[in-house]
């Protein structure tokens, strides 16, 4: 089971809230996942949703809060990806009375395009149930290791307002955006989403979603510190290489015209051509530090680059 699936199937198992946070997830479902729909002038309300769960949550509110029978129907799609399967939860008979109890319609029995102003300004446990309702119906979660991100699509601008002010009075920014025809509110920040799981009442697979996440950080920290001393040892190694091709070209070019303590230090660098500098100046007798079996080796090549040139001049002015 995917995480995302995890985190529905948590939230729709919480069975204890009042009434009036009842309520504000079951509009928030309704609202997210399809809305009101007018067939022959008789308002139906359907909404459908990817968790089972979620669509027995909501059929089982709609009957025992508000007292209405409520269809849950299994719809198959096929995509190109295979079939989909979907849970629609619909109430045909008394559409019109659940829209108005909801308050998906206001007084004047006109829709509400966001959400009704009664959740959005309601307590903090209206805020945290809204949220709850809108994760459910269109709520999408990063797989821990992955960019992060917790997602709603919206039905529409005015409902990704609400859902923006309802995040800001629990502490948290959310950001509308538009993405191609779909409005969706997003957090990207870990450790926002990590709160926000928790506000909306999935505390165990929040826990599991930053472990995960931790784990994965810690996981690539390590590679990506795995593969810089790899590059690492590459480069010395490449660099020792040079240096010993170097201090035998300089050998031949000074014969036996050399300071003794510049021919220990590039004989060392000969004898122990994958020898690290620091090594090297252990290995001296007497031990030296690195930057002086360094000094040594670059006075031994710039020594031989001198003479180089010296005779060459000699042999032009011949």
């Amino acid at each position: 089971m995917a995480l995302v699936d995890e985190v529905k199937s948590e939230l729709a198992a919480i069975d204890d809230e009042l009434p009036a946070a009842k309520k504000a997830q079951a509009a928030a479902m309704i609202r997210f996942g399809g809305g009101l729909h007018l067939i022959q002038r008789h308002i139906v309300v359907e909404s459908q949703f990817d968790s089972l769960a979620a669509a027995q949550w909501l059929q089982r509110t709609i009957q025992e809060v508000y007292g209405h029978e409520a269809d849950l129907i299994k719809v198959a799609r096929k995509t190109p990806t295979g079939t989909v399967e979907r849970y629609s939860v619909r109430v045909l008979k008394a559409g019109g009375a659940l829209a108005l109890q909801s308050g998906l319609l206001d007084r004047r029995k006109r829709p509400v395009r966001g959400l009704p102003a009664e959740i959005v300004s309601g307590n903090i446990a209206q805020v945290k149930a809204a949220w709850r309702g809108a994760f459910l119906a269109h709520g999408e979660l990063s797989d821990p290791g992955k960019a992060s991100y917790l997602e709603i699509v919206c039905p529409g601008s005015e409902a990704a307002l609400a859902l923006v002010g309802a995040a800001r009075r629990l502490g948290i920014t959310a950001k509308a955006r538009q993405v191609r025809s779909s409005e969706r509110v997003t957090l990207r920040d870990p450790d926002v989403i990590e709160r926000m799981l928790t506000l909306m009442g999935a505390t165990r697979t929040a826990r599991e979603w930053s472990g995960k996440r931790n784990d994965g950080e810690y996981r690539g920290k390590a590679n990506r510190l795995a593969n810089f001393d790899d590059a690492n040892m590459r480069r010395s190694a490449k660099a020792a290489v040079e240096a010993s091709e170097k201090v035998q070209k300089a050998f031949k070019i000074l014969g036996d015209d050399i300071p003794e303590n510049l021919r220990a230090a590039g004989q060392l660098r000969l004898d122990h051509r994958d020898a690290s500098l620091e090594e090297l100046g252990r290995l001296a007798d007497p031990p030296v530090t690195k930057d002086a079996i360094a000094g040594r080796i670059r006075r031994l090549l710039q020594l031989a680059t001198k003479v180089e040139k010296q005779r060459a001049e000699a042999e032009q002015n011949q």
